[in-house]
């Protein structure tokens, strides 16, 4: 039975930053714009004390730490308040899928809540079609949208032959070490190439060993810092081929980035990489299998320099256009789903 008001709804998040991910500034926008819902931001008080229908989660992990271990347990102690209120009310919690399993650089208590929020999840949200979850779980699709709107503003670059490019976060799981080793590999061989990595590394200690790496080379350029819009879409649209060289990889914003940008993008093999190459169209997707290595690029840059693709991908099922209504039908199930179960579901 749909209610007879607008649906309050409460976002995981408290304000939008420069460095706030461009995804959740687009879907913020969708959701403020939509009607039929009230547009809630995140804060404790209001997670614990206030009134609102549905709980709508990203990256749950990101309210359990903190700048020092005493605000790390503060927020871990409201987390555990906040399941206790979830499970006794009537709040249904709808979780946006963006990884299949939980991180893996967490303490056991950290481990213990994000399980504890899984049981009390009431539905989840997929952005890819490829997503795999439990038959009994309720689900949505909504596809993660494209870049192209916001990146619009920034003046493209022209493709440099040769050029690899990598932009993003750097954290280890994401390779970027060993992609430039692999790219010297090549280079060594004699191909004119050259590599541009721009990102910001999640510890000391990776940016330390990615400068090692990189040392004494000049066809490789760092950029080890935080990139703004503007130098990510110069690193991506300089390069003839965007290699993003995961260890593992199952949705992948980066990948969006490079297609919204018209830039050809190489990325491990998978179901949800085949998937999204056949929806884009082909030439703009390239697959290598296992780990990188130097003939995987050599012979990508190849087929990319053969120029047998379309002038854009087709990322039309990707427009943010209906983003808000869609979120809101997902919202709006919860709801009804929780009112009838009067529990959140539990995992098993």
């Amino acid at each position: 039975m749909p209610l007879s008001r607008r649906l309050r709804v409460m976002q995981a998040y408290q304000r939008l930053r420069p460095t706030t991910n461009p995804y959740i500034v687009q879907l913020d926008r969708a959701l403020g714009s939509t009607a039929g819902m009230e547009h809630l931001r995140f804060t404790w008080r209001r997670a614990l004390l206030g009134r609102y229908d549905v709980l709508h989660l990203h990256w749950p992990e990101t309210r359990l730490g903190g700048s020092n271990r005493v605000k790390a347990i503060g927020n871990q102690v409201r987390f555990a308040l906040l399941l206790a209120r979830l499970r006794l009310s009537r709040i249904a919690v709808v979780r946006t899928v963006h990884n299949v399993e939980l991180p893996q650089d967490i303490t056991r208590v950290q481990r213990a809540l994000l399980v504890g929020l899984e049981r009390a999840t009431t539905l989840r949200i997929v952005i890819n079609e490829t997503t795999t979850l439990p038959a009994d779980q309720p689900v949505e699709t909504i596809l993660h949208g494209h870049y192209r709107d916001w990146f619009a503003e920034f003046p493209a670059s022209e493709a440099t032959p040769g050029r690899f490019g990598y932009a993003g976060l750097i954290r280890r799981y994401k390779g970027v070490e060993h992609l430039v080793t692999t790219f010297r590999e090549l280079a060594e061989r004699g191909r004119g190439v050259s590599l541009t990595v721009g990102g910001r590394p999640s510890t000391t200690e990776l940016a330390e060993t990615i400068t090692g790496l990189a040392a004494d080379d000049d066809r490789i350029r760092l950029e080890l810092h935080f990139l703004s819009d503007a130098e990510l879409v110069t690193i991506m649209t300089s390069a003839e081929l965007v290699v993003l060289p995961y260890r593992f990889m199952h949705n992948s914003g980066g990948t969006l980035a490079a297609l919204s940008l018209d830039r050809p993008v190489l990325i491990p093999a998978n179901e949800t990489n085949a998937a999204l190459a056949a929806e884009v169209g082909p030439g703009w997707i390239h697959t290598y299998e296992g780990e990188l290595t130097a003939d995987d690029l050599d012979r990508t840059l190849t087929l990319v320099q053969a120029g047998d693709r379309s002038a854009q991908p087709d990322l039309s099922a990707r427009d943010w256009a209906d983003a808000g209504t869609r979120h809101l039908a997902a919202f709006g199930r919860a709801a009804a789903l929780r009112r009838a179960t009067g529990r959140n579901r539990r995992g098993r």
